[in-house]
């Protein structure tokens, strides 16, 4: 694959992402603007996820013959036109709607990204998926902290306007992809997903993955209302700033590899990341938002500890079937997301942010005990 070919895929996922995630540090302001309830303003994220989790399962139906280049542009096109309307959305009713449809055109494009980078250079496959990882992590990260900044000094419309130029300019790189295969992607039969499910291992990693990324999209998506509950006059800049910290992402997924070998296996490297990322939620109980603000790194290099090497796990028990085990994976882990973006913020509205930490503390002990009584499944 060229390196201009992928410098444009990594361009699209970084705007697509980005625009995933721009809401987040925004839903104090945007319940404020539409008169709502965090519980509400978490659906803007909420809906996004859920899209991304049926996608593996749908998508390979709806999206058998249809050529990848082709189905980016189709999809880009009516992004850039939901995003635009987005930054003239008058209530929460149309915010709303206009957020669904564009959770069922994302997983089009992040689709069509994946296919166009596995079957462009298939001897770099893996190298080009790295690649489109920490894309996916950095255009998270961006769009959070971006967002917030642009709110602060020109208002929350131009976050939007402002990702549709960015959007506008991918378009245009789009044309000159030279791709015309087709997308192969994998249709989930209920007799192969019961198979998969039948074996504990598959269980445990999919239920590791689903409660550890309740409990980090869950605390990320309420964050924004906690810094302004300890501080009221705080900025979208501020806010946005919060999320600095999921840059680790980048960092610990490139080095996995290392990092297995230093803690001797990968069970070793998912409970010490999974001790890690339980005991920093601790720390926000803390008033201190300059405290909570470093801890967050932390908290974000528990859970792509545990994310990094789940995903490869999920990817190697069977060796048949890897699209659908790795497809399913991805499922539980954006179910995870979805649940972890409404739940909480009902907890938190209904008895405040101590009792969301507990509940968090408390899955993931169960959990993670669970993972520590079978960790021996997964020895080679």
């Amino acid at each position: 694959m060229k390196n201009r070919q992928l410098i444009i895929i990594i361009y699209i996922i970084l705007v697509v992402f980005s625009i995933m995630y721009a809401t987040q540090p925004l839903q104090p302001l945007l319940a404020k603007e539409f008169k709502i309830n965090m519980i509400q303003a978490s659906q803007f994220t909420a809906v996004i996820m859920f899209s991304l989790a049926i996608a593996p399962i749908i998508y390979g139906y709806i999206l058998e013959t249809i050529c990848p280049k082709k189905m980016l542009i189709y999809s880009s096109l009516i992004l850039l036109v939901t995003n635009i309307f987005l930054s003239y959305s008058t209530s929460y009713e149309m915010f709303l709607f206009i957020r669904i449809i564009e959770s069922l055109i994302i997983p089009a494009i992040i689709t069509s990204c994946m296919s166009i980078l596995a079957n462009s250079d298939k001897k770099n496959v893996k190298y080009n998926m790295a690649i489109y990882v920490a894309a996916t992590v950095f255009g998270g990260m961006v769009g959070r902290v971006i967002s917030g900044l642009i709110a602060t000094h020109f208002g929350w419309r131009s976050v939007f306007l402002s990702l549709s130029i960015a959007l506008f300019i991918a378009i245009f790189f789009i044309n000159k992809l030279k791709f015309e295969g087709d997308t192969e992607l994998t249709k989930a039969k209920i007799k192969d997903v019961v198979e998969i499910l039948s074996d504990r291992r598959f269980i445990l990693i999919y239920l590791l993955m689903f409660t550890t990324f309740f409990a980090f999209a869950g605390l990320l998506n309420i964050l924004p209302f906690r810094m302004k509950e300890i501080i009221p006059d705080a900025t979208e800049t501020q806010i946005g700033l919060l999320y600095l910290g999921y840059g680790m992402g980048i960092v610990v997924s490139l080095l996995s590899k290392k990092i297995v070998k230093i803690l001797k296996s990968e069970q070793n490297m998912i409970l010490i990341g999974g001790a890690i990322f339980t005991i920093v939620n601790l720390s926000f109980f803390s008033d201190n938002m300059v405290f909570v603000f470093f801890m967050v790194f932390l908290f974000c290099v528990g859970m792509f500890m545990v994310h990094s090497v789940s995903s490869g796990i999920a990817n190697s028990l069977k060796k048949s079937q890897k699209s659908l085990t790795s497809g399913m994976y991805l499922t539980f882990y954006y179910i995870g997301g979805a649940v972890g973006s409404i739940i909480p913020a009902m907890v938190y509205h209904r008895f405040g942010w101590n009792i969301v930490l507990v509940m968090f503390i408390f899955i993931l002990i169960v959990v993670y005990s669970i993972f520590f009584k079978y960790r021996k499944d997964f020895n080679n």
